[in-house]
């Protein structure tokens, strides 16, 4: 693609699609190539230690944290906090870093063929108030699920970044009392 259609593209983008958010407006421009894209999920855990889950209309079926990708100007920080108030109704208090996941094997390519790798900053709490309530332009259910006892059928990504948790916090066993 030559510096003139790029530009073209880019004057065209500006010229009336400001309704659309950062990544639709990109992928007008690159159509289904590979980007790279930054994103945030959360660990909401609840006083029994359960963490919150949203079955996901993409991949279909499968359960993973509430989380989504970074719009212009956002910080992880907040890009979690929106994502999580737009899927589940929550407010957040206060966000721990967990890690920063990247690489060949944070690759997705969606139903429609986008291409990317996600670089996603995963964060857990304890803090959250507000009524669950579904969005269900992206969710089937959302459900609180203890950590040893996750669904099978998760978000591959999702379910290392529950692994490493568990393995920074584990989970005592109780004790037989003689």
């Amino acid at each position: 693609m030559s510096i003139r259609s790029v530009l073209t593209s880019f004057q065209n983008w500006e010229r009336g699609h400001n309704q659309l958010g950062y990544i639709e407006e990109l992928r007008e421009i690159v159509g289904n190539r590979p980007l790279i894209l930054v994103g945030a999920v959360v660990m909401v855990l609840n006083e029994k230690n359960e963490v919150l889950l949203q079955q996901r209309r993409f991949p279909h079926g499968a359960w993973g944290l509430p989380g989504g990708l970074m719009e212009l100007a956002e910080s992880t920080e907040e890009t979690a906090r929106r994502e999580v108030e737009e899927e589940t109704s929550l407010q957040l208090g206060k966000l721990h870093l967990l890690n920063v996941y990247s690489g060949a094997d944070q690759y997705v390519q969606a139903e429609n063929g986008d291409e990317f790798y996600v670089v996603t900053t995963a964060y857990y709490t304890y803090e959250f108030e507000g009524f669950l309530k579904a969005d269900p332009s992206e969710s089937i259910q959302l459900a609180f699920f203890p950590l040893e006892g996750l669904p099978e059928i998760m978000v591959r990504s999702h379910h290392q970044m529950l692994r490493d948790y568990k393995d920074l916090f584990p989970v005592e066993e109780e004790k037989e009392q003689f």
